[in-house]
This record gives structure tokens, sequence and C-alpha cells, in this order.
């Protein structure tokens, strides 16, 4: 038995506002943060568990503060208890009678509540000795189906359909598990299309990338029109005709001045426009995807729950689900996203433009291409290449494409050193007191 004894939280944060790294028209100078846990258990090898939720600076220690509101449903509760009953241990920490009133299912909580369950799933892989995709792909479609909490969304899938729609691909799972051990995941790059950076640099990084084989580039768009018509001519010359551009324009627009907007891009041949406009906005998505055809519309990265997702599946919102794994309530709530746009015929893409965010997707990716979508068509997955040095086990990108991790666990595990040295209470790196986290820019 293992019994979790203790939740610690440490508000790590990154001072990427230096550089404008994660720079967008919406975050013009982010320091890609963490609201990070540790679970402590009173196991005589010394696993923990370990979790957390992106932030970009300000408002991470509200995460913080919230975990600990939640961590009364963890401490003194064993593993296996847990695993016995995944759509209950989820259920409960996802309503709790009194914090549901500060959501419900939404917001800093909902955060918190990522943080906790992606911490305790990250134990769960550790203790059965499997990197979490593979702990996953091991399971029979029967225990995957008994992790997911249905509640609302039983008009468009039901666990007997979620359980039909594993065990159709059962047969065949292995060998794309072979293929993912033998390739890996496709992914695209968002690194050289950052806002902030200058024409040179993104040029600069536009070359770089080719050199390292990538053939999808993300640039950010948004700040205005003028600019992204000039920012989208370089990109093009830089990687020419034969290799695909996404845009993202990171919510800022209204309606019509994204079908304005792109249909003015749309000469670069985008195969998608990400957050178009506001990420609450189903039907205006709806609108802006039936105007810029072929243009798709991708969107999820701030979709805060599987209802939302199950609503924009129903309208016909978006082409490409960009399901964030701690923006949704943890592994459990990303299951039944990715088990509804299997059923929709959606693509999955997860976001992974954050700190840790890279290393948690590639897991949600190859289980979804293995045990549940079963198929690469429109698929492809972020990759920024910022702060994965931090990390025990980091992301291992070759050819464009993730290598499937191998070590136990979530891989999120953040190295000592970097927990300390980038704690926001005391940590050296902000002894400064001179960056954006501290005030408003």
């Amino acid at each position: 038995m293992t019994t979790i004894t203790s939740v610690d939280t440490i508000d790590v944060r990154f001072p990427t506002s230096r550089d404008l790294d994660g720079s967008d028209a919406m975050h013009p100078s982010p320091d890609y943060s963490a609201a990070y846990v540790i679970l402590g258990t009173d196991r005589s090898d010394g696993i923990k568990g370990h979790g957390m939720t992106f932030t970009a600076g300000r408002g991470t220690e509200l995460c913080v503060a919230a975990i600990h509101s939640l961590e009364g449903h963890v401490i003194g509760r064993t593993l296996e208890s847990i695993r016995d009953d995944m759509a209950g241990f989820w259920r409960g920490l996802a309503s709790d009678s009194q914090l549901r009133w500060l959501g419900p299912e939404k917001g800093i909580i909902h955060l918190a509540t990522a943080a906790i369950v992606n911490a305790v799933w990250d134990l769960y892989a550790k203790a059965e000795g499997k990197p979490l995709w593979k702990l996953l792909v091991d399971m029979p479609p029967e225990q995957v189906v008994a992790a997911i909490d249905f509640r609302y969304i039983t008009d468009v899938l039901t666990p007997s359909e979620a359980l039909d729609m594993l065990r159709a691909n059962v047969s065949t799972r292995a060998l794309r598990e072979a293929e993912m051990l033998k390739t890996g995941f496709p992914a695209y790059t968002t690194s050289a299309g950052w806002l902030g950076y200058s024409d040179e640099k993104l040029r600069e990084l536009c070359r770089t990338g080719i050199a390292q084989g990538w053939t999808h580039f993300k640039q950010k768009v948004g700040a205005n029109l003028a600019t992204d018509i000039r920012r989208a001519e370089i990109i093009r010359e830089e990687i020419g005709w034969q290799r695909t551009l996404m845009m993202d324009a990171n919510q800022v627009w209204d309606v019509g001045e994204a079908v304005t907007n792109m249909r003015a891009l749309a000469r670069f041949k985008p195969l998608w426009i990400e957050e178009p406009t506001s990420p609450d906005d189903i039907l205006g998505h709806r609108a802006i995807a039936e105007q810029i055809r072929p243009i798709g519309v991708a969107t999820g990265e701030v979709c805060q729950n599987r209802v939302m997702f199950k609503q924009f599946f129903q309208a016909k919102a978006i082409n490409y689900c960009q399901l964030d794994s701690c923006r949704l309530g943890g592994l459990n709530e990303v299951l039944a996203v990715l088990l509804m746009a299997a059923k929709f015929g959606v693509p999955v893409c997860p976001h992974a433009g954050g700190v840790g965010l890279c290393e948690y997707v590639q897991h949600i990716s190859l289980f979804d291409y293995i045990c549940v979508g079963a198929s690469l068509e429109g698929r492809v997955l972020e990759y920024v290449d910022h702060l994965h040095e931090h990390f025990v086990d980091p992301v291992v990108i070759r050819n464009a494409h993730y290598i499937a991790p191998s070590a136990p666990g979530y891989s999120i595990t953040m190295k000592p050193e970097s927990l300390h040295d980038y704690d926001f209470n005391g940590g050296s790196v902000w002894a400064a007191g001179d960056l954006a986290s501290h005030s408003p820019a």
C-alpha cells in the first residue's frame, strides 16, 4: 500500500519575459511559471508524485493557495483506493461542495485540480514502473473508461460507446505502439514565431528550424495586420511553400475582425488559425470557421472543461482540438475529451506552449494515437524549445518527432536545483526583483 502523506507546493517562475520568449498578442511579456505540487508518500523507495499547472507569471500564488484548499482530498488516501475508483476520486476533487462555488470546473480551482490529479497519475505510473503513456496503453479498455467522469457528456458519449471505441482499436494497437517507439510522434515548432521577436531573429530561427528538420512552423499574429503580413512574408521566404505554416492570434480578435484578417492572410496558405477570438465564444468560432475555409480553426488551450469541448464539437466550431493537459482538470478529463474528439472526427493537437507542457502532452498524444484516434491524419504536436533543461526526464525531439519517453512517470519531475533557484519566494533568480512577474506590464 502507498499512502499519500503530504502535499508540498512551490511557486516556480522562469524569467522568459527577459527575451520575450512566449510572447504573443495577448501575452506580450510572460514569465513561464508553474504552481508545482509534490505528493509525499510513506514508500520506503522514496517515490513521490509530481505535478504542476502552467501559468504566465503573476497569479501563480493564487493557484498555489487553491492547491492547498484541495489537499484534504489526497492526504491520508492510499494510491490503491484512488486507482480503484479513479472517476469517483476525480469527481470528489472537481466537485468539492464548498470550492465548487468558485468554479464549477473552471478557473483557478480547476487549474489546482489538474496539478493534483496529474501528480496522482505521475505517482501511479512511477509505482508501476512505466511511463504514463505506456501505463494507459496497457490498461484494458474497461479501466480507462472507469477513470472518466461522464457527467454532463452522456448526450454525446456514453460509457458503453467509449468502451466500444477503445475495444475496436485493441487488435491493432501493438502495431501503432511499435511505430511510435521507432519513429515518434510528429511535431511542429512554435519557437521561431513569437510575436516579440525581431524580423532578423525570426529569419534566423526559421533557418535554424529548417536545418533541424522542422516541416511545420507556427507564427504568432494579432499585433496589427500590416505586421502580420510582413512577418508571414518573411516566414514564407525562409521556409518556402513545401512546408506548413500555422497561425495563432491568441484570442485577440473580434469575430468579424478575425474573418477580415484571415482573408487577408489566406494568401500565405496557413493550415489553421488558432484562437481567432474569445476562447468561450463557441458560435463565434463556428462563424469564423464557416467563412475562412479552407483555413481550419483550432482552439482549446484555455477551454476550461469537457462540457465546452462537447459543445465545440457539437457546433462544428473547430477543426483541430488543442486541449491543454492542465487547463482541463487533469488527465481524467483529458481522456474524456480525447474520446469525444475521436467520435466527432476532430484531430487532437494538444497545446504545449509553456513550461512542462511538452513533457506532459507527449504522453497524451501517444496514447491518443495508439488507443483512441488511431490515426495521424491532421495530427501534429506542438513543441517549444524552452526550459526543458529543468526536468529530470525532458522531452527528446528527433527529426521533428517526439521520441516516446521511457522513464517511469508523467515526465514532469523538475530538478531540485531548479525548484530551489526559481522559487518565486526566495529563489536566487528572483532576488533582483525587477522582472515582469513583480509588476504589471
